[in-house]
C-alpha cells in the first residue's frame, strides 16, 4: 500500500532528532524484562517521572546490565543469591519482586518450588529461622497468586531428601532401606522415570551410595537397602547362601518397590546378588548394572575369603579393615582423600563380624558364568581399572557372557568406584537407563 505520508511530514520527521540507541541500557532492559517479566516492568517504568526516571535508568544499567549481565554465574545462582540477601536484610519487597520473578512461568530460568524451598532452608541456618519462616509465608502467597499452590502434606511425615525416607520389610528376617522419591517429578514424561535399587558392597551399607542416589533421584525413585547382616537389617545366626540374599532382594522389591521390574544396580556383593536375582526372579528385574563384581572366584580367590572369615571370627573386623581399604581405594584416592576413606573404614569397622561372614561365605561360593548367558535383560557392566579385588577381566567375562551387555571402565577407579568416583559412576548408569 503507497504511502500516505505529505512532505510536510517527512521533513517533519527527519527533522526530529533520533536518540542514540543506548546499548547498556537496552540490555539491562532485556535483562529485566527476562528475570521479572514484561507485565512488573511495564508497570514499574511506567511510573517513571521527572523525579525517578534518571533512578529507573541508573538501575536498569548498574544492575540489570552491569551485574545481571556478566556471565559469571548462571541466572539461577543469581536468583537464589538476591533470595537469599534480601531476607538475611530483611528487604521483603526486594525479596516478593525477585521471588514473584523467579516462580512466573515464561520468565528466564525460572526457579522451581523444590529450588525456592531448598534456598529458603539454607536461609533458615545463615540467616536465621525467622527470615526463613517470612520467606516461606510470602512464598506461599505468591505460589497461590500464581496457581502453583503445593498440596496439603503431613509435617510428621517428611523426610531429608539426602537420605530418603527409611523403611523396613513387613516379612520376616527384617530388612531395612531407604527410599529417595524423585525430586523432579513434574518434570519429564512419567515413562523415563524409573525405580532403582542400589545394592552395596560388602562391609557397607546404605549410605555408600549416598552420592550416586541423590543424582539419580532428580528424576527417578531411589531405593536403597541394607544387605542381610549390614546395617540396620536383621543379622543372621550363621552362613548365608547367594540365593538366600537374592531372595532377601526379592522381597525388597516386592514389599519396596511395588513388585517391580526395578533397574538393579549392584557393586560387588550386590553385583553378585543381581545376578542371582535375574536368574532365580526374572520378573523382578527391566535391567541390571554389575559394578566391579564377579560371576565366579578363583580357588585363590576363593581361599583368600575363607582366610578373611577366619581372621574376623578370631580378631574382628579392625585385624582387616586397612587391608581392605587398600583393596577399595586407588593409591592416589587414598592420599588425596584420607578422610573419606577413613569415614568407610569407620563404617567397615562397625559392621556386625557375624552380618560380614555370612554374606562373606554366601559369596565365596558364586559360580554363575555358565550361566550368564540365561539373563535376558539389559546389562551395564562397569569396572575399575585399578581394582584388585575384582579385575578388569572379571568383569569382561560378564560382558561377553550376557547377550547385549556393555562395558564401561571407570579409569582410575578402584574396587568401590561408586564412592571413589560418583560423578563419573553415575553419568554411565544415568546414561545407560536414558537408552532403555
Amino acid at each position: 500500500m503507497p504511502s500516505t505520508a505529505t512532505s510536510s511530514d517527512a521533513a517533519t520527521m527527519s527533522s526530529t532528532p533520533k536518540l542514540p540507541f543506548d546499548h547498556a541500557f537496552e540490555r539491562g532492559m532485556r535483562n529485566r524484562r527476562a528475570a521479572l517479566g514484561d507485565a512488573w516492568v511495564d508497570k514499574s517504568v511506567a511510573k517513571a517521572n521527572t523525579f525517578n526516571a534518571e533512578f529507573q535508568h541508573f538501575i536498569t544499567d548498574y544492575a540489570w546490565h552491569g551485574v545481571w549481565g556478566r556471565p559469571g554465574l548462571d541466572w539461577k545462582t543469581r536468583r537464589v543469591l538476591v533470595l537469599a540477601v534480601t531476607s538475611a536484610l530483611g528487604r521483603w519487597d526486594e525479596f516478593e519482586i525477585h521471588l514473584r520473578g523467579a516462580l512466573t512461568p515464561g520468565n528466564a530460568h525460572t526457579l522451581s518450588p523444590d529450588e525456592v524451598r531448598e534456598a529458603l532452608i539454607q536461609i533458615a541456618i545463615y540467616a536465621g529461622v525467622p527470615a526463613a519462616n517470612t520467606g516461606f509465608a510470602k512464598a506461599l502467597g505468591i505460589l497461590r497468586e500464581l496457581g502453583l499452590e503445593p498440596p496439603a502434606h503431613p509435617a510428621d511425615n517428611a523426610w531429608h531428601s539426602g537420605e530418603g525416607r527409611p523403611a523396613f520389610t513387613t516379612t520376616r528376617p527384617k530388612l531395612f532401606a531407604t527410599i529417595r522419591e524423585p525430586r523432579h517429578a513434574d518434570t519429564g514424561a512419567d515413562e523415563g522415570r524409573q525405580t532403582i535399587v542400589l545394592s552395596h558392597a560388602l562391609g557397607q551399607d546404605h549410605s555408600m551410595w549416598d552420592a550416586v542416589a541423590n543424582q539419580l533421584a532428580r528424576y527417578h525413585r531411589v531405593i536403597t537397602p541394607d544387605t542381610r547382616g549390614h546395617g540396620r537389617s536383621e543379622i543372621p545366626q550363621g552362613p548365608l547362601t547367594l540365593a538366600e540374599l537374592a531372595a532377601d532382594a526379592a522381597r525388597v522389591i516386592d514389599e519396596l518397590a511395588e513388585g517391580g521390574p526395578v533397574i538393579w544396580v549392584g557393586l560387588s556383593m550386590g553385583g553378585m546378588i543381581g545376578q542371582e536375582l535375574a536368574l532365580q526372579h526374572p520378573d523382578k528385574i527391566k535391567a541390571l548394572v554389575l559394578a566391579n563384581t564377579t560371576s565366579a572366584y578363583p580357588e585363590a580367590g576363593r581361599q583368600a575369603v575363607t582366610e578373611r572369615i577366619a581372621t574376623v571370627q578370631s580378631q574382628g573386623l579392625g585385624a582387616i579393615a586397612t587391608a581392605t581399604m587398600n583393596r577399595f581405594f586407588s593409591d592416589s584416592f587414598r592420599e588425596q582423600q584420607p578422610a573419606a576413606v577413613a569415614r568407610h573404614q569407620r563404617l567397615f569397622e562397625a559392621t556386625d563380624p557375624e552380618g560380614y561372614t555370612a554374606c562373606s561365605a554366601a559369596i565365596r561360593e558364586i559360580d554363575l558364568t555358565a550361566r550368564l548367558g540365561e539373563i535376558g535383560v539389559p546389562t551395564l557392566v562397569i569396572a575399575g581399572s585399578e581394582d584388585q579385588g575384582t579385575p578388569t577381566p572379571m568383569l569382561d567375562t560378564i560382558a561377553q557372557g550376557i547377550p547385549g551387555a556393555h562395558l564401561v571402565t571407570l579409569q582410575g577407579a578402584a574396587h568401590l568406584s561408586a564412592a571413589e568416583q560418583p560423578e563419573a559412576f553415575s553419568e554411565a548408569v544415568a546414561e545407560f537407563i536414558a537408552g532403555l
